[in-house]
C-alpha cells in the first residue's frame, strides 16, 4: 500500500494545528484532520474543541521553568504567525499573577519571580500598596504581592490563533481535511487513519493531538493514560464605556493558599455578538470525566451552576466595579497528564505519537509544543534539551 501522505495530524486545535505548521515549513505531505467548530453545540453529538473561546492567558511568568519556557518561545513567535497570516490574536495587555507575600509558608510568588529570573523576563513587583496604585479597579486581601509583566503578555482569542496556524499550514502546502478521526491502526508499514465519514487515509507517521478526546477507547491500540476534567467558565457583560474605563486592566491569576478560590480573570474582551466581557474561571472542586461519551455530554452543557456561583461571589469581591448577575457561563475541559507536562511520545508503534494533555495551561504556549510535536515525527525523538522533562508519553496498560 503506498501512503496518502507523510505525516499526518489528528486534531485541530491548537496543538495540532501548530505541530501541522512546523512539519509543513519543513517536509511535503502533510495533512491535518479535524472537525470545524459546530454551529449547534447544544445539539452537536460530534467532538469539541476547547478552543472555542475568544480569551485565554498568556504570559511567561509561571512558577515552574518548563512551562514559562514554553511560554517563552511561543510568545516569541506571535508577531510572526500574526504577521504571515493577517490574523491579530494577540493583546499584548500584560499580566499580572498575585499571591500571598513572600517569606510565609507559600511560595507561589517566590517561584514566579525565580522562573521569570531564569529566563530574563522584565517584571515588577507590587507590594499592597503598589497593587492599589496601579490596579485601583482590583481589590485583593491585605498581605498579597503581585509579579507583573507588562511586555509580552496578556490574552490570546484561541479561536484566531487556531485559524492563523490552520492556514500558514495550508499555505505551506498542508492539506486541511474537515473530519472526524475514529481510529489510528498501524498496519502493514504504515498508518491508517480512519474517519466517521467512512474514508481511510494511510501515513508514514501519525500525531494524535485531539486534547481530552484523545482518551477515547477505540481511537488508539491503547488509550493514553490522562485524567480530564469539566470546568465552567463564567461572563460578565460590560459596557463599552465600562470596557473602556478598564482598558489598563491586565489578564490576571490569583493564587489563595487553600486553592480553592484561586482563580485567572480576564479584562473585557469583544465577543462575536458584538458585547463585551469579563471572563473569569477556577472551579473550587473537580469534575472528572471518565470516557469520551462523558466528554461530548459535558460540551453540550453550559456547565455548573455551584461554580458560576462561586465565581460570581468572588468577582464582586475582586472587582467591585462589576455588579450583577453573570450574562452566561460555558463548558471548558482540562487534560492532566501524569507528570503534569504535555505529552509528547511514540506510542508502541513507533509510526504513531500523541501530543496531548495541556494540563490547563497549554494555549498560551501551544505553538513550541506544537513544535517540538513536529521536532519528534521529523527526528524520531525531541532532540531539544532546553527542558528538564522528557515529556514522556503514558499509556493505559
Amino acid at each position: 500500500m503506498a501512503a496518502d501522505f507523510r505525516f499526518i495530524v489528528v486534531g485541530r486545535g491548537m496543538m495540532g494545528a501548530a505541530a501541522a505548521r512546523h512539519l509543513a515549513n519543513k517536509v511535503d505531505g502533510v495533512a491535518l484532520i479535524g472537525p470545524d467548530e459546530p454551529e449547534d453545540r447544544a445539539n452537536h453529538q460530534g467532538v469539541f474543541g476547547s478552543h472555542y473561546d475568544e480569551g485565554r492567558i498568556t504570559r511567561t511568568i509561571d512558577p515552574d521553568a518548563d512551562w514559562a519556557r514554553l511560554a517563552n518561545r511561543s510568545i516569541a513567535r506571535y508577531a510572526e504567525i500574526e504577521r504571515d497570516s493577517g490574523i491579530q490574536f494577540f493583546a499584548p495587555v500584560g499580566c499580572l499573577v498575585v499571591g500571598p507575600k513572600r517569606g510565609g509558608a507559600d511560595s507561589y510568588v517566590d517561584n514566579v519571580v525565580d522562573a521569570a529570573a531564569r529566563l530574563g523576563v522584565q517584571t515588577e513587583l507590587l507590594d499592597d500598596a503598589g497593587l492599589k496604585a496601579k490596579f485601583p479597579f482590583f481589590s485583593f486581601a491585605e498581605g498579597s504581592e503581585g509579579v507583573y509583566e507588562p511586555h509580552g503578555a496578556g490574552h490570546i482569542s484561541p479561536r484566531r490563533l487556531v485559524k492563523a496556524q490552520s492556514l500558514l499550514a495550508q499555505k505551506a502546502g498542508a492539506r486541511i481535511i474537515n473530519q472526524t478521526v475514529v481510529s489510528i491502526r498501524d498496519e502493514g508499514g504504515l498508518v491508517t487513519v480512519a474517519t466517521a465519514h467512512g474514508e481511510t487515509f494511510r501515513a508514514e507517521k501519525v500525531l494524535l493531538a485531539a486534547g481530552g478526546f484523545s482518551i477515547a477507547e477505540v481511537l488508539l491500540q491503547r488509550p493514553v493514560q490522562m485524567r480530564v476534567y469539566g470546568r465552567t467558565v463564567t461572563f460578565f457583560e460590560v459596557s463599552e464605556a465600562q470596557a473602556e474605563a478598564l482598558s489598563a486592566m491586565p489578564s490576571l491569576i490569583s493564587s489563595k493558599p487553600d486553592d480553592i478560590d484561586s482563580i485567572y480573570l480576564l479584562p473585557p474582551i469583544r465577543y462575536p455578538d458584538g458585547k463585551y466581557y469579563i471572563k473569569i474561571g477556577g472551579d473550587p472542586d473537580d469534575l472528572e470525566l471518565d470516557s469520551e461519551p462523558e466528554l461530548r455530554t459535558w460540551f453540550r452543557t453550559t456547565g455548573r451552576d455551584k461554580v458560576r456561583d462561586h465565581l460570581t461571589r468572588i468577582i464582586d469581591e475582586l472587582v467591585p466595579s462589576v455588579t450583577g448577575p453573570s450574562a452566561f457561563t460555558n463548558s471548558c475541559a482540562v487534560s492532566y497528564s501524569p507528570t503534569r507536562y504535555p505529552m509528547i511520545g511514540y506510542t508502541s508503534s513507533p509510526r504513531a505519537a500523541v501530543l496531548t494533555g495541556g494540563c490547563g495551561m497549554a494555549a498560551k504556549s501551544s505553538d513550541e509544543i506544537g513544535r517540538l510535536g513536529a521536532e519528534l515525527l521529523l527526528e524520531g525523538r525531541i532532540k531539544d534539551d532546553a527542558y528538564h522533562t522528557d515529556f514522556s508519553a503514558h499509556f493505559r496498560t
